[in-house]
């Protein structure tokens, strides 16, 4: 369908552009929203006509949209809500959800003017885009958490899941290298022997032993070459 937007759409053109859009588009969203025009003989006459007085009102909102964009631009809207260990959220922030916390705030925006590009699912830091007008667009960062402290910890800049991973991979005292503890278990008896060492020099000469015992003398007198006895 061919129309002529009464205002700057996005992608599409400025004031006065006549664009090619789908059916549906056009039906469903800048028709009823009052963004465009069918562009038909009647209603290009019609817009010519008006032409003036719809680009003043366009300016107006813009400097009403400029204005309030200085109480919602940078702004930081916490939301605390369960997630898996792994930061999944069960369910997710939907567009009403930032509009309360940031009317909770003090800025007052509109559902419609939630831009998300995705649905928020996971917790951490997200920057989100606000379009008070057509051509005036902010951004806000929400931060959404499973409690107000590891909401604080994000806010600092911290990424709390990474910081739960590597806790977790961390090995415990007991799971240390067991290529270190062989080497200790080697070097313990290294010293025990080289001790055993020290106390076998120190002992008094002649003293036997438990590992060599002193020969036991004989009453026998010694055998002769042809095997007498002397």
């Amino acid at each position: 369908m061919e129309i002529i937007l009464l205002e700057r759409v996005e992608k599409l053109g400025a004031i006065g552009d006549v664009v090619t859009v789908k059916n549906g588009f056009a039906r469903n969203y800048l028709l009823p929203n009052k963004k465009a025009l069918r562009a038909n003989e009647t209603n290009r006459k019609l817009f010519e006509v008006n032409r003036h007085k719809i680009e003043a009102d366009n300016a107006d909102k813009r400097a009403e949209a400029e204005k309030a964009s200085k109480g919602v631009e940078g702004k930081t809207v916490q939301l605390i809500r369960q997630a898996s260990n792994v930061g999944h959220l069960y369910g997710s922030v939907s567009a009403r959800d930032i509009v309360d916390a940031l009317e909770a705030d003090g800025a007052h925006v509109t559902k419609s003017q939630i831009v998300l590009d995705r649905p928020i699912k996971a917790i951490g830091m997200h920057d989100v885009r606000v379009a008070l007008h057509p051509e005036v667009a902010v951004t806000i960062k929400v931060n959404v958490a499973r409690s107000p402290e590891e909401a604080d910890l994000q806010a600092q800049g911290i990424d709390v899941m990474a910081q739960m991973f590597e806790r977790d991979a961390a090995p415990a005292p007991e799971e240390l290298n067991p290529a270190v503890d062989a080497d200790a278990a080697e070097d313990a008896v290294a010293e025990t022997a080289d001790e055993a060492v020290a106390e076998t020099a120190d002992a008094p000469e002649g003293e036997a032993t438990a590992e060599a015992p002193a020969a036991e003398a004989s009453d026998e007198p010694p055998a002769t070459d042809d095997g007498e006895q002397a």
